[in-house]
């Protein structure tokens, strides 16, 4: 049973029509057409269903700044909306900023049947798709059932939005012993994905074993081969995401999880192909287009990069994902083969993100670059001065990638003093990143320093396990405090380690469960758990501990209630 499978005969009686008319009084509508007799044809629609709570915008900022003043209940949005967002980058946004509450309807709707339309449109999952012409009635029984569905599972949703993993899953246990003939096949959907959310991947794989058993569904499928990538056995992995594109050639989620595959194996080809091939059947997704851009580079086939970076910028005028990243990436290009059109790049970049810290210095950086392959000494220490300012200014705010970069610029200068201070600092927050460390290396290979560089990564690393070993030792012991006080130290001088983050949230939550409980001691927990969460610790790491606080926390609140 597919998300949208409540039938549409459900309130076909006169009394029951009645009564959802009554439900809808209230609910407040956004309706985002750029074609105004378009717009009044819809909302003579919406009148008729005793809905008058309309608010209208003719583009996709209009439709942005509505979401950012209320609250909608239903959205009902084109998708082609002339220039500017269209309805798929007005959806992206709106998740994104958070601005559509848990129990929003949002209803995209399209005159065009095109491929890359479709599959770009749905990329983002709106709750519903409808093609035009389409009448009153047919809109109805779309709202109905959505309005519905959400309703039913409202405060699975609500738990979801407040970031409490296992109230959404107590919530979701005790509909599935409804039975709800309905919902049941959606709600074990839900329950598999809550439970992969929080690391019970034996549960999670059970769920979608026994619905493979009564029949085959593609999510299933997808759900079993995301717990095998998650459980590192990529070989499972990748054969469950090749049967898939296989058998459902249009999936795109497939295709994405496959990419995730070939390069968690370190077969960025693999990778790059994969993404190759999604992005040619659903080009308007511009973070696909961002990875794809990323990967190609990597591998150096500029070509592919180029065309992906071109069109990455191109998308993002629109999209909340733009970057500046993308300017850099394409200017970088240039600057094998083509200074002048890499410096044009770098100015529109300065252009458009003008005043942005982040974009100065990789413009810096590359101007660097650049002027030293122009034979313009000058004017790349002067680039170069400009760039180190800014690295100084954005500190651990600027991306790991913009600082390697920068210690890569230093050491080619022959500043090896400010590069290897800023080099020192970088491994002892990423030590624990092999794949950062990769990169690492490749820089000290590249400038000449790699057997001074490999010294300095084995001290920092000894010193690493060292305080890990020290800290875990005085926990097994059960001196809980001093444990605390030696990871709340490496923290202090190492702020952005994965590994002293998350021990430092497991010794936390030990302590909380055996000792006095207090908000203060939860809101410290948080701190750290977000702080992990920022710097990119694996997303399952997180949510099971999160779920873990959140019991926590549900259990002093019951107490205090």
């Amino acid at each position: 049973m597919d998300l949208f499978d409540v039938p549409l005969d459900t309130f076909s009686s006169p009394f029951k029509l009645h009564q959802m008319k009554q439900s809808l009084k209230a609910k407040k509508v956004l309706i985002v057409e750029d074609q105004a007799t378009m717009r009044k044809a819809i909302r003579e629609m919406i009148y008729g269903f005793n809905m008058k709570l309309i608010t209208e915008a003719a583009n996709g900022s209009s439709a942005i700044a509505a979401m950012r003043k209320e609250s909608f209940d239903i959205v009902l949005c084109d998708y082609n909306l002339g220039s500017g967002k269209n309805g798929q980058q007005i959806l992206e946004e709106a998740r994104f900023r958070k601005l559509l509450p848990f129990y929003a309807v949002f209803i995209m709707v399209t005159a065009e049947q095109t491929q890359s339309m479709v599959l770009g449109a749905m990329d983002n999952k709106p709750d519903e798709y409808m093609t035009k012409p389409f009448n009153a009635e047919q809109l109805l029984n779309r709202i109905k059932r959505n309005i519905s569905r959400k309703e039913y599972l409202g405060d699975i949703e609500k738990a979801l939005d407040s970031g409490n993993i296992s109230l959404a899953i107590a919530h979701c246990d005790k509909k599935l012993l409804e039975n709800n003939r309905l919902m049941h096949t959606h709600l074990l959907k839900l329950r598999a994905q809550l439970a992969i959310k929080i690391g019970d991947f034996k549960k999670a794989k059970a769920i979608y074993q026994a619905v493979l058993e009564q029949g085959e569904l593609n999510w299933a499928t997808l759900g079993l081969g995301i717990i095998a990538y998650l459980q590192d056995d990529f070989g499972e992995a990748e054969a469950v995401f090749r049967k898939l594109i296989d058998d459902y050639p249009m999936m795109l989620e497939a295709f994405d999880w496959l990419a995730k595959t070939h390069e968690a194996q370190g077969d960025f080809a693999g990778a790059q192909k994969t993404l190759n091939e999604a992005t040619a059947l659903s080009p308007q997704a511009i973070l696909r287009q961002q990875k794809l851009a990323t990967m190609a580079n990597m591998n150096g086939e500029l070509v592919i990069a180029e065309k992906a970076y071109k069109t990455a910028i191109d998308l993002g005028k629109n999209s909340v994902h733009h970057s500046s990243e993308d300017f850099a990436g394409l200017a970088k290009i240039y600057s094998k083969t083509d200074a002048k059109s890499a410096l044009k790049t770098l100015k529109d970049m300065r252009s458009l993100y003008f005043g942005n810290p982040e974009a100065e210095l990789r413009a810096a950086l590359l101007e660097t670059e650049v002027f030293h392959q122009l034979a313009d000494e000058e004017s790349s220490m002067q680039a170069y001065q400009t760039a180190q300012k800014l690295s100084l200014e954005l500190g651990s705010k600027a991306p790991t990638d913009l600082r390697l970069e920068m210690i890569k610029t230093s050491y080619l200068k022959g500043d090896d003093k400010a590069a290897n201070k800023q080099l020192e600092q970088l491994i002892k927050n990423h030590a624990d990143d092999d794949h950062f460390m990769g990169d690492v290396r490749k820089v000290l290979d590249e400038t000449g320093n790699a057997q001074q560089g490999e010294k300095l990564i084995a001290r920092i690393k000894k010193e690493l396990v060292d305080i890990n070993n020290k800290g875990v030792d005085l926990f097994k012991q059960g001196n809980i405090t001093e444990a605390t006080q030696v990871f709340q130290k490496a923290a202090t001088t190492m702020p952005e380690n994965k590994t002293i983050m998350i021990n430092m949230v497991k010794i936390l939550l030990h302590d909380l469960k055996s000792s006095e409980v207090s908000k203060e001691k939860i809101q410290r927990i948080q701190t750290f758990i977000n702080k992990a969460s920022q710097f990119g610790v694996k997303k399952e790491k997180i949510e099971h501990l999160q779920a873990q606080l959140n019991n926590l926390s549900h259990k002093i609140n019951s107490t205090a209630s």
